[in-house]
């Protein structure tokens, strides 16, 4: 059941102010518009007087946020990404007073889809099929999609501007004189209802290469190899295109782990980066910094995209908005040793 300090903490004024306005204190001077949204919050939250004298602390179902991961628990910890989204949930809305509660993982095969109906608000972490979209909503339809990449508009989205980004990347490499330009990375995937993984080539990170490259009549250098998101998939994909006559001049790679294993591959075949090959990656992990020659790579900040998730869920909640938006969240570039201008 909600209390007194979550309305005040949603409303943006005092603990006291909320008593006042609920108790109808006709004493009490303040903005009618203000007052408006105290009670409106209040009813929001099913606000009752009679059940908060007996436990004022305890928060309702309507007041925690169903979250759906892509990972399960023992599994998260190989992903920072997904991991730093989620603690980035649970600390905004800890700051807002409202719970979190992990559901279920995508993977799981038998999910109780029932349960979600109580909840305030859920928010998926990662992409799930439009069918399994289409069921979770009928049975809470104030969903919240973090990293997800449909391009239909049915529910609030957060997405990173990685497709601009392989743009930006694309622009500097040409300007320092780089043509044959090769592309590495993983598979899309998108999980069903049932938690199995359906595979799509059609990433977003290549998907763009593969348009620049065509718009600026590079067609004939296209190469998009894509496996596994690891360091294996790197390193084989490295060598690959080391021993290529004629060979990249550049290698564009969508994660930092797959990027330490072609920098590996490129070793191996007697290369230096970025003399014969300039490499730039995603993810701009922490040792991307202290690899040899340091990393270039896109750094997002995955956990303002789970505060962000929570803005939206808070304004499903409080019912301020029904239309669904699409955020687009900025990431940035940090340009290491690892780009060189093209030799001859």
């Amino acid at each position: 059941m909600a209390s007194m300090r979550d309305i005040a903490k949603l409303a943006g004024v005092s603990v006291a102010s909320v008593s006042r306005i609920l108790n109808n204190d006709e004493t009490f001077s303040i903005n009618e518009n203000t007052r408006r949204r105290v009670i409106e919050i209040a009813n929001q939250l099913n606000y009752s007087k009679e059940k908060n004298q007996i436990s004022s602390r305890e928060v309702g179902d309507k007041n925690t946020i169903a979250i759906i991961t892509r990972h399960d628990s023992a599994s998260e910890g190989n992903d920072p990404y997904f991991r730093m989204i989620r603690t980035g949930i649970e600390k905004e809305a800890a700051k807002w007073r409202l719970k979190t509660i992990r559901v279920f993982s995508m993977r799981e095969s038998n999910k109780d889809l029932g349960q979600l109906a109580k909840y305030g608000a859920v928010i998926i972490i990662g992409e799930m099929t439009a069918e399994a979209l289409a069921e979770i909503s009928q049975h809470n339809d104030k969903l919240i999609l973090v990293d997800n990449y449909s391009e239909e508009l049915l529910y609030d989205s957060i997405q990173t501007d990685f497709p601009q980004k392989t743009h930006q990347i694309l622009d500097i490499l040409q300007a320092k004189g780089h043509e044959n330009i090769a592309f590495i990375g993983g598979v899309a995937s998108r999980v069903t209802i049932s938690g199995e993984v359906v595979y799509d080539e059609q990433e977003i990170r290549a998907e763009n290469y593969k348009k620049w490259m065509l718009l600026n009549k590079l067609d004939k250098y296209i190469q998009v190899l894509q496996g596994k998101w690891s360091p294996e998939t790197g390193l084989n994909f490295g060598k690959k295109i080391a021993r290529m006559n004629p060979r990249p001049t550049a290698i564009i790679v969508a994660s930092d782990p797959m990027a330490v294993g072609v920098y590996k591959a490129l070793t191996e075949e007697g290369l230096s980066i970025p003399k014969d090959i300039s490499v730039v990656s995603f993810d701009d992990i922490e040792m991307a910094q202290f690899m040899t020659p340091a990393l270039s790579s896109v750094k997002m900040k995955a956990a303002e995209m789970g505060q962000m998730s929570v803005e939206l869920a808070k304004n499903k909640i409080l019912g301020i908005r029904t239309m669904p938006v699409r955020v687009i969240c900025g990431s940035e570039l940090i340009i290491r040793e690892s780009i060189g201008e093209r030799k001859d």
